[in-house]
């Protein structure tokens, strides 16, 4: 199987932060990749930072305004449908709260034939430093408790640091509506559909720059619509590819 990545980084004034991602990127991701950076407004300064590192990396680097209207989730989805044919997408925070250098790993299983490949906070080997504690409570019990009820392949349903193969991408209507909600839908449907999941141990670390737009009793109500329908998921019987 021969896949591209397109790496897609939602941000609205990321400009203290964003450039640490972008040259970790180039510094520590072997695959080829293109980036596109997604702000709700082409004024927004982290497109100032953007320009300034552009030069300095191998990587083909695109700007765009949010095609679907204000926040994060609409940022996200602006991204994954620029992603082309033969790419695998993968979502990356700007806060530099994501493991960059994981990114490598993540494409091998992509290749190996998985769907969706999760890095994971929650499974052996992974680690949560900081973030807030209601949130924290919240993302472990709703990932643990999925994964032992329904089988599910991953330990962290709820971290948006996941790729995406060009199936999930072209098969899966996204139907979410709020908050970065969209990585347990396609996740969570990928899984009713039968599509193969895997997931990687990755070191989450709570942002030293800037400020947080996670919204916990706005956003909450989307992310329990998600967990019920993956309680009531029942996947195809199929082969997964091997681990």
């Amino acid at each position: 199987m021969r896949l591209n990545l397109h790496v897609v980084i939602p941000a609205h004034h990321e400009q203290q932060s964003i450039e640490g991602v972008l040259v970790d990127l180039d510094r520590m991701v072997k695959t080829p990749i293109r980036v596109t950076i997604v702000c709700d407004a082409m004024d927004d300064p982290t497109f100032d930072v953007m320009r300034q590192v552009g030069p300095r990396v191998r990587y083909v680097m695109t700007g765009v305004g949010n095609a679907f209207g204000a926040g994060a989730l609409n940022a996200i989805k602006t991204g994954l449908a620029r992603t082309g044919p033969g790419e695998a997408a993968v979502v990356v925070m700007a806060d530099g709260c994501d493991e960059i250098a994981l990114l490598d790993a993540m494409m091998g299983k992509a290749l190996d034939g998985f769907d969706v490949v999760c890095a994971s906070r929650y499974m052996k080997g992974g680690r949560q430093i900081g973030g807030h504690p209601l949130k924290k409570v919240l993302a472990r019990t709703a990932s643990l408790s999925l994964n032992l009820m329904t089988g599910i392949n991953t330990h962290d349903i709820t971290n948006s640091y996941k790729l995406y193969s060009p199936r999930v991408l072209s098969e899966i209507e996204v139907q979410s509506i709020g908050g970065f909600e969209i990585g347990m839908e396609l996740t969570l449907k990928a899984f009713r559909q039968g599509k193969t999941i895997c997931e990687l141990p990755t070191t989450w670390v709570d942002r030293t720059m800037g400020k947080s737009r996670f919204r916990i009793r706005k956003w909450l109500p989307h992310y329990a619509r998600w967990y019920w329908f993956g309680l009531k998921s029942r996947p195809l019987r199929g082969e997964q590819p091997h681990e």
